[in-house]
């Protein structure tokens, strides 16, 4: 099984470079590979120097902008394996419009979305060509498909080389794909409030660039080591306001019945999985709203608590603490309606539930 993410890169990947007039220059390179079964019964030291091959890209230059100043930003998306043996991929013409906005934020030449999502589908196809991608399993459907597989894409801009202080005219995009299984693992749903600032008004936190998984990371890998699971971030100028997890959109189910996620603003990122519970959640007949919840309302109006995001999908929360003090909700297991949009969601991406709003495009 797949466990989180995976530097078992895939043998097809996809590099485009910026060229005069918005043109790209595109090209798919198949990187040394044997086939899945025979690479599942390589040694470790073999399989690991094979898949370093498959990481290694010549082209693209070790100095430049993104390298020396984070001045990147990248994608998560997937595609998910349906029961009838084929690949669908959830809204990206989403995440196309999203990188071509990033791309833009950073001062580059936006990569178009046409390209974009042509670019997605036909990697994905290629791949599963040669047999790599993962087949649907029956069993996922018992838990809702919580340890469902899929296969995670991650394009990424890439700068031309540069030392000075500069912004990249003539980027690289790259595409490459791995398994991926769950993220988030069973038995520790505990999140702590951090006093670090993920984004400050008027900067990048809307982007999703490179520089911005910074300080989240070292405030998860904090809180990890405190026994907690996530770290909640809140805003840089009253330090009142929740904002986001590490790595993750956070929403809240009060006791009202209404369902609440911090209204997006230049601090925080537009999820896809944050818009599509939203729709999700109005097409059930709850009620809504995208405003500003201090972690004050949170933690004493609230009766259910989950995180979003591509990678995690949703994972509730059992519990917030902050400084000495601890909200538990729902006795500390998933909630009604976060199991609710949970199925529903998983359900859509994986063909068991109809897609309704045409959000899964066919590999």
């Amino acid at each position: 099984m797949a466990k989180g993410f995976s530097l078992a890169i895939y043998p097809w990947v996809y590099t485009a470079q910026s060229m005069n007039e918005g043109k790209w220059d595109e090209i798919f390179t198949l990187k040394p590979h044997k086939t899945p079964e025979e690479e599942a019964s390589m040694s470790e030291a073999e399989l690991d120097k094979l898949l370093s091959s498959r990481n290694s890209f010549a082209e693209l230059p070790l100095v430049n902008y993104t390298t020396q100043y984070g001045m990147g930003c990248f994608e998560g998306m997937k595609a998910y394996p349906q029961a009838d043996g084929s690949l669908k991929i959830f809204r990206p013409d989403e995440n196309a419009a999203r990188f071509a906005r990033s791309m833009k934020g950073l001062g580059m030449p936006p990569f178009p979305e046409e390209i974009f999502i042509k670019a997605a589908l036909e990697l994905v196809k290629r791949n599963a060509d040669i047999g790599f991608c993962p087949a649907y399993n029956p069993e996922w459907e018992k838990d809702n498909f919580l340890f469902g597989e899929s296969v995670y894409l991650r394009p990424f801009s890439y700068a031309e080389p540069g030392i000075g202080l500069g912004i990249s005219h003539a980027p690289w995009v790259v595409f490459v794909s791995t398994p991926v299984g769950a993220y988030f693992r069973p038995g520790n749903a505990k999140a702590r409030v951090t006093d670090s600032i993920r984004a400050f008004k008027g900067g990048t936190g809307w982007i999703k660039c490179d520089s911005n998984y910074v300080i989240p990371i070292l405030e998860k890998k904090k809180a990890e080591a405190d026994g907690f699971m996530e770290t909640i971030f809140l805003d840089a100028e009253n330090h009142k306001y929740v904002e986001e997890g590490s790595s993750c959109n956070i929403f809240f189910l009060l006791k009202n019945g209404t369902l609440v996620t911090p209204k997006l603003e230049d601090t925080i990122l537009p999820g896809i999985t944050r818009k599509s519970l939203l729709t999700l959640a109005e097409d059930m007949g709850v009620e809504t709203e995208e405003r500003k919840i201090s972690i004050e309302e949170a933690m004493s109006e609230s009766k259910e608590c989950f995180v979003t995001g591509t990678a995690a999908g949703l994972g509730y929360l059992e519990s917030i603490t902050k400084n000495d003090r601890t909200a538990v909700f729902n006795n500390g297991k998933m909630g009604e309606l976060s199991e609710a949009l949970l199925k529903t969601l998983k359900g859509i991406q994986y063909g068991k539930v109809e897609d309704k709003f045409g959000w899964m495009q066919s590999v």
